[in-house]
């Protein structure tokens, strides 16, 4: 394993200060913010006890964001998630969650490498080969097969 392939350890001291091993440097939650939008894999440690707090800095992160004017979550969201906390749908919600935020991603990517050649595509295919990808990958999320009218086209 190269040290491209470690994550960036960075420190949590006892005075609330973050220190990035790698640039050797106080950093802020911005910055880690930063990392995380670049893809860098890093963790943090609480330099007392050694402990890997990365949960709760990232946390803490969200907690920032959403306290500004603009916020991913609505109030209702946010206590729909608390109140599934306490239910034993807990490990079914944490998964569906992860694979929505996929699916997501992965739609995203796909939108932006179909407008980089949409110059070359009539937008009404464009759209509706996009629709169709978005309905395919929502029924394979899932778990429903292929649609029957498009099973009858084939």
């Amino acid at each position: 394993m190269s040290d491209e392939d470690e994550p960036r350890i960075i420190k949590k001291y006892p005075n609330r200060r973050l220190y990035d091993t790698v640039e050797s440097q106080y950093i802020t939650l911005q910055q880690i913010r930063d990392l995380v939008l670049a893809e860098v894999p890093f963790i943090v440690i609480d330099q007392k006890s050694e402990e890997d707090i990365t949960r709760s800095i990232l946390l803490q992160i969200i907690l920032e964001q959403e306290s500004e004017t603009n916020p991913l979550f609505s109030n209702d969201n946010l206590e729909r998630f608390i109140r599934y906390y306490n239910t034993g749908a807990h490990k079914g919600f944490s998964d569906f969650i992860g694979q929505g935020l996929n699916f997501f991603q992965q739609q995203q990517s796909e939108f932006r490498k179909a407008m980089e050649g949409m110059t070359s595509h009539n937008p009404v295919s464009f759209w509706t080969d996009m629709t169709q990808k978005n309905i395919d990958a929502w029924r394979q999320m899932m778990g429903l097969g292929p649609d029957k009218d498009d099973q009858k086209k084939n």
